[in-house]
């Protein structure tokens, strides 16, 4: 049986505390008090402060060699220490600043203290020690959570063992639920994440480079049937016309490389480089023999290529122009690399064959264009949405709603536009007129 003075000495130490705390100044208990809320803000602030960095941005950060950045990186490389240690913290100063609170109050209100206390100290932590510093940390978490590494990093250091020993439980708990707390988080984008990212960013990048990043991450859903010179179209050189005409085609050509071919274009003999023209003259006339020499051989690419192949292809071949096959060896069109940058900057070059546009506004908000106009010029001049997973023109699309080839003017209706048929020559639809229904239903209105 233990000694009567070892239990009197038990409740002497078990009193000293809270008689200390009776004899405290209220003054000294209500500055106490204060530090221990602004402590509780401060972790507080620096969870959501560092869990609501951007990673992307501070990635870049540390790659700058920013100290804050740094710093924050290496407590972010162990989130579950983190919020370990923030909470700890977090935890011990409410405690802490409850006990002190009911000590005031009880000092001041007696018995009825311990609720007043209760309730008092809920509203002050929720609005100065929870909500406020959380809301301005989630607004400006650079600005919290960089200062706050200063505090946060060695706090970590000091206290690991406490921080290990908790985690060490509470990670057993977590593998239960299969869920790893060392675990790499995965921060890859999907290419629509990446999509969303460009164009909410519109205070930060000009909307023309935004319209070139998402270009480029669409040439994946673009082929190069969508963008070729369909072989009705191709400028060339046919061997069997007369040496007039081949120089008169030369000379008037506004292409650097031109095809050559004998009869038809799918009996291509090369690619010439306008550059070289002067080596197939001799004495002001056509030097065929020197021609075919300077003839570069042609390079062909299946159809449907997606563009982003087709640039890698071009890059690595050191070439500028292909011809687009099919599964028969048949020439469809052909391609160049103005065409696919075209994709990603805009157009930049002037088409100098051409005297009228292919494509004019008309007064009741339509468009009329040449049946050879991409259906994907129109959408990107208008904002329409045409569909393009079909035909490639105009005229393809018109004919293939008609399902026949018209004998003269006709209209047909896809989707929420109409299509009017304006001019036939021979066996082509030359020109066609598209109208947003929209515009048509307020007009008659």
């Amino acid at each position: 049986m233990l000694p009567v003075r070892f239990f009197s000495t038990i409740t002497l130490h078990a009193n000293a505390h809270p008689q200390s705390l009776n004899d405290a100044p209220l003054g000294l208990l209500f500055a106490i008090l204060a530090g221990l809320i602004l402590l509780s803000g401060f972790f507080s602030s620096s969870e959501t402060g560092m869990m609501a960095l951007n990673r992307y941005r501070l990635k870049h950060l540390q790659q700058q060699g920013h100290k804050g950045a740094l710093r924050a990186g290496k407590l972010l490389a162990r989130p579950d220490r983190l919020i370990g240690l923030i909470l700890i913290g977090n935890n011990l100063v409410n405690i802490l600043a409850s006990a002190i609170a009911t000590v005031v109050a009880i000092r001041l209100y007696g018995d009825a203290g311990i609720a007043i206390a209760t309730i008092t100290l809920t509203i002050v932590i929720l609005i100065f020690a929870e909500i406020t510093p959380k809301t301005i940390a989630a607004l400006h978490p650079e600005k919290v959570a960089f200062p706050a590494s200063v505090i946060l990093l060695p706090l970590m250091k000091l206290i690991m063992p406490l921080v290990w020993a908790i985690n060490a439980i509470t990670n057993s708990l977590l593998s239960l639920f299969g869920f790893k707390a060392d675990a790499s988080s995965e921060d890859a984008l999907t290419q629509e994440e990446l999509r969303t990212i460009v164009n909410e960013s519109s205070g930060l990048i000009p909307r023309r480079h935004r319209n070139m990043l998402v270009n480029i991450l669409d040439l994946e859903q673009v082929t190069v049937n969508d963008i070729m010179v369909p072989r009705s179209e191709i400028y060339g050189i046919d061997l069997e016309d007369d040496d007039e005409t081949i120089l008169s085609r030369l000379t008037g050509s506004t292409h650097t490389l031109v095809p050559v071919f004998t009869g038809d274009i799918n009996k291509i003999e090369g690619i010439l480089h306008l550059r070289h023209i002067g080596r197939c003259l001799s004495e002001g006339k056509l030097d065929r023999a020197a021609l075919l020499r300077e003839l570069q051989e042609p390079y062909f690419t299946p159809e449907n290529t997606a563009l982003h192949i087709q640039l890698r292809h071009f890059q690595q071949r050191k070439l500028r122009l292909g011809m687009i096959v099919d599964e028969y060896g048949d020439i469809l069109g052909l391609v160049a690399l103005e065409d696919i940058l075209e994709e990603i900057v805009g157009n930049f070059t002037s088409n100098l064959v051409e005297d009228q546009e292919e494509i004019a506004t008309t007064a009741d908000g339509g468009a009329s264009c040449t049946g050879s106009i991409p259906i994907r010029d129109i959408n990107r001049q208008f904002d329409w949405e045409l569909p393009t997973d079909g035909p490639k023109t105009i005229s393809g699309l018109a004919l293939e709603a008609l399902e026949a080839f018209p004998m003269g003017p006709a209209s047909v209706r896809i989707g929420s536009y109409q299509l009017d048929i304006e001019s036939i020559e021979g066996n082509a639809i030359t020109q066609v007129k598209v109208t947003p229904l929209s515009f048509m239903t307020a007009d008659d209105d």
